[in-house]
């Protein structure tokens, strides 16, 4: 190929996925007890460890790389070949600025390549499956602008659908108030969040229970997948092998044909979520909302 395809570790791209296609990925920082670390997909802190501090009490904090950081990334690619950057959604983070900022000066600096950067709407694994598609033509050996056109395209047919197995970390991000906090505590309510057509992050209802929990994602895939051989199932736990497992075994029993992957939530997404946050994601309909 005449240009190179590259994305950002809030993909929570699997790492021996990073490898087996060559994808160069943009390490996104967080802090661990006072110390920066980048999400380097688990090389560094492998996410077990991760998961385990964060229940020790550990509270990571993520921030945004800036223009400066970008430049780094991408100018050692443009100097030799073009460039297609898919990257986590602008919704979610300012990130997207820096982003734009370093594209528009390498162009001005090197104006015989191309770059082109797309908003993928999406995080975690949502954008993996993007990419996932994506690189799959990009092998095929389609041209910058027909991938970044397909994912354009169908980004919005990324679904996540996941609960969290503990809301003060939703309340220590300010998502939910610590009366709304204490009282879902209390009586074991489970919310089901969505990745949102806009590309941000929606609480579409909440349940009684992670059994109830598990038992809707499944039935919100079966709502949602067109097509098993299509949709690129992948679920997500943050240290919830055995719920993972539980779920994998129901999704498989509804949907014949679906091939799913289980993979780990990053230290960057889980830094919001925590520890036993699950999720399924796929790629079938629209997004509900």
């Amino acid at each position: 190929m005449d240009y190179i395809f590259m994305t950002d570790s809030d993909s929570d791209l699997p790492f021996a996925l990073k490898q087996e296609l060559d994808i160069p990925v943009v390490y996104m920082p967080y802090a661990l007890d006072g110390k920066e670390y980048f999400d380097d997909l688990g090389q560094t802190i492998d996410h077990k460890s991760y998961y385990d501090r964060m229940r020790a009490g550990a509270q990571p904090v993520t921030s945004a790389l800036n223009e400066e950081a970008y430049l780094e990334y991408f100018e050692p690619i443009l100097k030799e070949h073009d460039l297609l950057f898919l990257a986590f959604s602008s919704q979610m983070s300012c990130t997207i600025e820096a982003v734009r900022a370093a594209q528009e000066r390498l162009l001005k600096k090197y104006p015989e390549r191309k770059f082109i950067v797309v908003d993928t709407l999406s995080i975690s694994a949502p954008q993996t499956i993007l990419i996932i598609k994506a690189h799959e033509m990009y092998r095929a050996g389609k041209s910058m602008e027909e991938v970044a056109a397909w994912v354009e395209a169908n980004r919005t047919r990324s679904q996540a659908w996941f609960t969290v197995d503990d809301l003060k970390y939703l309340k220590r991000g300010g998502r939910i108030s610590p009366t709304a906090a204490a009282l879902g505590t209390m009586l074991d309510l489970k919310p089901i969040i969505i990745m949102s057509k806009e590309g941000k992050l929606a609480s579409v209802d909440k349940v009684r229970g992670r059994k109830k929990a598990i038992n809707y994602i499944v039935d919100k895939a079966v709502e949602n997948i067109l097509d098993p051989a299509e949709a690129c199932g992948i679920i997500l736990h943050a240290d919830a092998p055995e719920d993972a497992q539980r779920l994998k075994t129901l999704l498989e029993e509804k949907i014949p044909g679906l091939t799913i992957r289980v993979e780990w939530v990053g230290p960057v997404i889980g830094a919001h979520c925590g520890p036993g946050t699950l999720a399924f994601c796929f790629l079938g309909k629209e997004r509900p909302q």
